[in-house]
C-alpha cells in the first residue's frame, strides 16, 4: 500500500498559514486564541 499524505509546505502554508487565517474573522479568533496561550508558534 502506498503511502497517501504527500506533504507539499506551499500547499500546507497557503491552506493553513497566517495571511489564510488572517483574513476571515474566525481565523483572527483563532490567532488571538493561540496568541494569548502563548504558542510558539502562530500558524504553520
Amino acid at each position: 500500500m502506498s503511502q497517501t499524505y504527500q506533504p507539499k509546505k506551499r500547499k500546507r502554508a497557503r491552506a493553513h498559514g497566517f495571511l489564510k487565517r488572517a483574513r476571515t474573522p474566525g481565523g483572527q479568533k483563532t490567532v488571538a486564541r493561540r496568541r494569548h496561550k502563548g504558542r510558539a508558534r502562530v500558524t504553520v
